[in-house]
């Protein structure tokens, strides 16, 4: 099966308590099937059927009202497609993970 890289962003209202339980589990969610670039944006490798389930469950989790949700597809040929600058130092992607 081929996976593309997708760029998630969100900003999810923290204004009140709800608010920041949304942000939590946006982010854990996120985390479970990418890594994180910046605050608020992941990038993840993923195939179709891991996308509709991610995509599925983010939105759920949402407010539409109050937050938002942004996907980019930068496709399988992403390493032609992301440049990086600065002090954080870019990773690779589908590389070997210690933990």
């Amino acid at each position: 099966m081929i996976s593309i890289l997708i760029l998630v962003t969100y900003d999810v209202s923290t204004q009140d308590a709800e608010g920041r339980k949304r942000l939590r589990k946006v982010a854990k969610e996120c985390v479970n099937y990418g890594q994180r670039v910046q605050n608020s944006v992941f990038e993840c490798i993923l195939d179709a059927s891991q996308l509709l389930l991610f995509k599925d469950k983010l939105v759920s989790l949402i407010n539409e009202q109050e937050d938002s949700l942004r996907f980019y597809y930068l496709g399988n040929k992403y390493k032609t497609r992301v440049e990086h600058f600065g002090i954080k130092t870019s990773y690779e992607a589908e590389g070997l993970l210690i933990i």
